[in-house]
């Protein structure tokens, strides 16, 4: 079964570019120009992954991936013409996986598609033992199967890449894992390997939902020039 792509971006131009080159590499598109009914239509039929446009008429990419992750886990991937590091901050902030700047190479969005659709499929198809499905470390608990997550019993929303994240500190409890460590892990490709500040940001998010301390962290500790650690 063809793996199905939502595209949406109020730039017809931009929105054909992309949905040619996907549709060369044999997904199922569904393409909007319309954020609204781009909304509609995931309500409905939820694709595998979702291409947003940030600026937007109306109900623009933020909000739009804010409203997706009220009721879905699917890798997004935000497209900003501004380039600007604020807006990339704003897109993972609130629940976006990747993003990638305008003018782009289409190319280059045809891999980092690739990536989060391996990295997605590979942890929801993988069937672990019972007793691999659930991690539990310093108050959290993680349900590789139900993709759920609680901290001392409070549930935490976080996205795939978030849930990852944290599940591999966990898995590695009490041992530092390197920014490019989880980079490797998590989508393989190189080209991620060359902005720190992409590990960064989803790590300031967990911190938010945990409500855990920026400057003396309880939970996600950062270890200054190797990488990040929990332990308890």
């Amino acid at each position: 079964m063809r793996e199905k792509i939502l595209i949406v971006d109020d730039e017809k131009e931009i929105a054909d570019l992309v949905e040619c080159y996907l549709d060369n590499e044999n997904y199922f598109i569904q393409k909007f120009y319309d954020s609204k009914e781009a909304f509609k239509c995931i309500m409905n039929h939820p694709p595998d992954l979702a291409i947003m446009d940030v600026m937007m008429p109306g109900l623009d990419g933020y909000e739009l991936c804010r409203r997706v992750r009220e009721s879905f886990h699917f890798p997004v991937i935000m497209l900003t013409a501004k380039g600007e590091e604020l807006d990339k901050i704003t897109g993972l902030t609130l629940g976006a996986d990747d993003y990638i700047s305008k003018p782009f190479l289409p190319l280059e969005l045809v891999a980092r598609v690739k990536a989060q659709l391996r990295r997605y499929k590979r942890y929801n198809s993988t069937a672990p033992s019972q007793e691999d499905q659930v991690i539990m470390v310093s108050g959290l608990v993680l349900n590789a199967k139900t993709h759920e997550c609680t901290l001392n019993e409070r549930p935490l929303s976080l996205t795939p890449t978030e849930f990852k994240i944290l599940w591999i500190l966990c898995e590695n409890h009490g041992a530092v894992v390197s920014a490019e460590s989880l980079f490797r892990q998590i989508w393989e490709d190189e080209y991620f390997r060359k902005n720190n500040n992409t590990i960064t940001v989803h790590i300031r998010h967990l911190r938010e939902k945990m409500h855990d301390s920026f400057e003396n962290p309880r939970y996600i500790k950062t270890v200054w020039g190797c990488g990040y650690k929990i332990e308890s």
